[in-house]
């Protein structure tokens, strides 16, 4: 398979710069603290209802982190989907689908590009089985999904922790060793 398509790129070194707490992460600081408001802002939208999540009609699993990649994320969704589907549940994944080119809505398959698709949705297509389906807004991705899978039965949402949009039943929060990262 080939090498992610985010890999080495601008966010990866201000994750590592981040990640250190050197001059440079202390330069950062003022960015961080402006999106940890903006971030804020937008919960709170949804929280006092000004913003309506929406709910695909079946029942939706977000895996996600609170650090910025690497935690974890796609190795949880692939596990809870092999558990869904052991216990006689139909499930199907949505994502972004980071580091694509493409803006549409559109399936994963197993011999999709990464650049169409995103190498994280690729891996799930061909690791799980099941549909996978890609899109900015991840309620697009969950109606075009069941449009073309209706017996789908519930869907694990990979990295959408951060998406209040999409409502969801239940949240999973992966931490890996780097605990919440620098600590700020």
């Amino acid at each position: 398979m080939p090498a992610p398509a985010h890999q080495g790129t601008r966010s990866d070194r201000l994750r590592a710069i981040w990640r250190h707490r050197g001059l440079a992460a202390w330069a950062l600081r003022p960015l961080a603290s402006l999106y940890g408001v903006l971030s804020g802002l937008q919960r709170a939208l949804y929280a006092w209802g000004l913003r309506r999540p929406q709910h695909p009609g079946v029942p939706v699993v977000v895996i996600g982190n609170v650090i910025a990649g690497g935690a974890g994320k796609t190795p949880v969704t692939l596990a809870t989907v092999a558990h869904l589907q052991a216990r006689g549940r139909r499930p199907g994944i949505i994502s972004r689908g980071y580091g694509r080119s493409t803006q549409d809505v559109r399936q994963a398959t197993p011999d999709a590009r990464p650049q169409e698709v995103g190498d994280e949705p690729l891996l799930m297509a061909r690791a799980s089985g099941v549909p996978v389906f890609v899109a900015r807004q991840r309620i697009d991705a969950a109606r075009a999904l069941l449009a073309a899978y209706p017996d789908t039965d519930i869907l694990v949402c990979d990295d959408g922790l951060q998406h209040h949009a999409l409502a969801r039943d239940l949240e999973v929060c992966v931490f890996n060793s780097d605990g919440v990262g620098n600590g700020w």
